[in-house]
C-alpha cells in the first residue's frame, strides 16, 4: 500500500464528518426555526398606518378583513393577488358589503413571492407616505416575512399580527408529514432569503408605481 492510500482514507473520513456536522448544524437550525414559530394569538393592539395582508391563506385575508373592521387601521392592502380580481370580489367571498367596509382597502397583483410581496408593499407605503403596518401572514411564514419586509423597509414599524393555519398549528405541527414538510420547506426559503440579503446590502429604494389601488 502507498503513502496516498492512507491520505486518501483520511480525506474521505474528514469528509464523513464535514458532512455530519452540516446535517447537524441543519436539523439544530431547523428545530429551532420550528420550536420559534409564533404559537399565541397576537394581544398586541398597538394602532399602525396600514393593515397588509399577504395571498396565500384563507385565514390571512379573513383576519385582515377583521382587524380593518376593528379599526386596528383605516388602511388594508392585500399584496399577490391573482391578476383580475377586484376589491368587491374578495369582499363578497368573506360576505363583507363594500358600502360598508370601513377604511380604505387596495390590492396589489405583482407579487410572486415573499420578496415580491416585500417589494411591492414597500412600494405602496412609500406612496401613501405610511410608516407603520400590521403584518398578517402564516405563523410558519411570519420569520421569512419579517425579514423580508424589514430588509424592503427599513425604519418602518412592522408589527406581527400570525394566523395559525391547519395543520401547521404550533402544539402539533410535528405529528403531521405534511407539517413537517411546509415547515421543513419555509425553513429552507429562509435561510436562502437570509444568505441573498446578506450578499445583496442595503435594498433599492422602491418605487410607488408597483401597487395597484
Amino acid at each position: 500500500m502507498t503513502a496516498e492510500a492512507p491520505r486518501r482514507g483520511h480525506g474521505w473520513v474528514w469528509l464523513g464528518w464535514l458532512g455530519a456536522l452540516l446535517v447537524a448544524a441543519w436539523l439544530a437550525g431547523f428545530i429551532w426555526f420550528a420550536q420559534t414559530m409564533p404559537g399565541d394569538t397576537p394581544t398586541d393592539v398597538t394602532p399602525t398606518d396600514a393593515i397588509v395582508v399577504l395571498t396565500g391563506g384563507s385565514e390571512r385575508l379573513g383576519e385582515g378583513l377583521k382587524l380593518l373592521l376593528q379599526n386596528r387601521a383605516a388602511h388594508l392592502f392585500v399584496s399577490g393577488v391573482h391578476p383580475g380580481v377586484t376589491v368587491e370580489e374578495l369582499l363578497r367571498v368573506y360576505h363583507v358589503d363594500a358600502a360598508r367596509a370601513p377604511g380604505d382597502i387596495a390590492i396589489g397583483y405583482r407579487a410572486g413571492n415573499t420578496q415580491g410581496n416585500a417589494e411591492e408593499t414597500a412600494a405602496w407605503m412609500i406612496g401613501h407616505g405610511y410608516r407603520s403596518l400590521r403584518l398578517v401572514t402564516a405563523n410558519y411564514h411570519m420569520r421569512r416575512s419579517l425579514l423580508e419586509f424589514s430588509h424592503a423597509m427599513p425604519g418602518v414599524q412592522i408589527v406581527a399580527h400570525p394566523v395559525f393555519p391547519e395543520p401547521v398549528y404550533p402544539s402539533r405541527w410535528w405529528r403531521s408529514a405534511q407539517a413537517i414538510s411546509v415547515v421543513g420547506g419555509e425553513y429552507l426559503k429562509y435561510l436562502v432569503a437570509l444568505l441573498r440579503i446578506a450578499i445583496s446590502g442595503p435594498p433599492v429604494p422602491a418605487s410607488s408605481a408597483s401597487a395597484a389601488r
